[in-house]
């Protein structure tokens, strides 16, 4: 695992009806600041399913020598939003670097509850199973991180997959994956003790 960065998936709900005047500000004023302190944009996302129509999803990096979380919250101490969820965290086996996501299209975000103790045997597994998982011709489908807490000194935690999908049909048909895939996520179903999903689609912000 990269000791380099930390990532950190934040979840903010706006004051607003709908999420688009919060990003506009984001963008224009917050993330430029945060860039200037070294917290870098890695993907930001409105929701589909699970996700409330004035919230965003949010993941920057930072190196792991800043107090990531800590530049987060007094940057956006100026945003007319509240933080409803943020957990930080470590890449296992993907990304390899902190390039900005710029693919348009359906990104579920899945939350396992896990024992700590597990992490590295969860992510060969999934490692494992992407070799066919996302070469199939049955559906477009590529996972982008795969990521646990930043701190394992907990006995249980949690990991968080975002994967990328060319549209809901691709997610649909690829719940019956390759026979080498659906064995190795079987095996990594066994070593989590719960998930929930969130449907995603990226934000533009070129």
């Amino acid at each position: 695992m990269s000791a380099a960065a930390t990532y950190c998936y934040t979840r903010l709900k706006a004051g607003e009806r709908n999420w688009q005047p919060l990003f506009d500000r984001l963008r224009s004023a917050t993330l430029p600041r945060l860039a200037d302190s070294g917290v870098e944009l890695w993907g930001a996302w409105s929701g589909l399913f699970g996700i409330g129509s004035n919230e965003l999803v949010l993941m920057t990096s930072a190196d792991a020598r800043l107090n990531h979380p800590a530049l987060l919250a007094a940057h956006f101490a100026d945003a007319p939003a509240s933080i409803v969820e943020q957990h930080l965290l470590a890449p296992t086996v993907r990304p390899v670097d902190a390039r900005p996501l710029t693919r348009p299209g359906l990104y579920v975000f899945r939350f396992f509850e896990v024992d700590n103790a597990d992490v590295a045997e969860i992510a060969q597994l999934s490692l494992e199973a992407w070799t066919t998982f996302e070469s199939t011709q049955t559906y477009r489908a590529e996972p982008q991180g795969l990521f646990c807490q930043h701190d394992l000194d907990a006995t249980r935690g949690i990991m968080l997959l975002c994967t990328w999908y060319d549209g809901l049909e691709s997610w649909q048909r690829s719940r019956e994956p390759p026979a080498a895939a659906a064995e190795n996520f079987r095996r990594r179903h066994a070593l989590t003790h719960g998930t929930i999903a969130y449907a995603t689609r990226l934000i533009p912000t070129a």
